[in-house]
């Protein structure tokens, strides 16, 4: 056999081969349990650290909702146009 035809059947082997691969995967079904949540539950953001956010600069007490809804207006006032444009 000649070099040619052993590339040409190396190339035929290495496509037959990756083409057998795909024949393999199985089919991935979720089963949920009936009244039961399996994720992860969330906290509220302002039970937040104040630092836990690497770029903001706003500051609010943990734990204290009016606090954080304060910093979140003064947040969206800063990055008003309107109001930075004046």
């Amino acid at each position: 056999m000649s070099i040619s035809g052993r590339i040409l059947l190396a190339g035929v082997a290495i496509a037959f081969a990756s083409f057998l691969s795909g024949c393999g995967e199985r089919s991935q079904v979720v089963v949920y349990k009936s009244g039961k949540y399996q994720g992860k539950t969330d906290t509220k953001p302002w039970d937040n650290d104040p630092q836990s956010a690497p770029y903001t600069t706003s500051k609010w007490t943990r734990g204290d909702k009016t606090s954080w809804e304060v910093a979140i207006k003064a947040r969206n006032q800063n990055q008003n146009e309107y109001q930075r444009a004046q």
